[in-house]
């Protein structure tokens, strides 16, 4: 079973999205849900935030390692949200126009409140998460272009 949900991991493009979203989930700052968890105690950031938050920077990392599974999927969000005649932007920006549409806060500093002091400590906690981060399509993926994924996700 971990076979497969690995398989499915790299093949759906979530590798990277995943492991950053380790750090991302347990050093949460203050941010609670607004839908969803009316009996929540603490602070929490779901783990489907937690995970496209970063997916635009992820998918610009990305684009250049498979520009046409980036452009199919890119073309498949435009069509299906705007119709058939639509014309695909960059992947990024259609999940950042899906997820506005849809009010899915987005931004680690907007959303959640980190902030680039934050940076390093999010990094520490993506760089042991290798049984993802090792199947990202761009290659490699080590503590300085971690640095720059969180950048952009902010």
């Amino acid at each position: 079973a971990s076979s497969a949900a690995g398989m499915g991991f790299g093949n759906a493009g979530v590798h990277l999205c995943h492991g950053m979203s380790y750090p991302i989930s347990s050093q949460v700052k203050s941010y609670r849900p607004e839908q969803g968890y009316q009996n929540l105690t603490k602070p929490l950031i779901p783990h489907g935030l937690s995970v496209i938050v970063t997916a635009p920077a992820v998918f610009r990392f990305t684009q250049s390692a498979c520009p046409e599974r980036h452009d199919t999927c890119a073309q498949i969000l435009a069509q299906t949200t705007r119709g058939t005649e639509a014309e695909a932007g960059i992947l990024a920006e259609e999940v950042q126009r899906l997820c506005h549409e849809l009010n899915v806060p987005m931004g680690l500093q907007s959303s959640f409140g980190y902030s680039h002091d934050d940076i390093p400590n999010l990094v520490e906690g993506t760089l042991p998460q290798h049984r993802v981060t090792k199947i990202s399509p761009r290659q490699p993926v080590g503590r300085k272009e971690l640095e720059d994924l969180f950048l952009d996700a902010l």
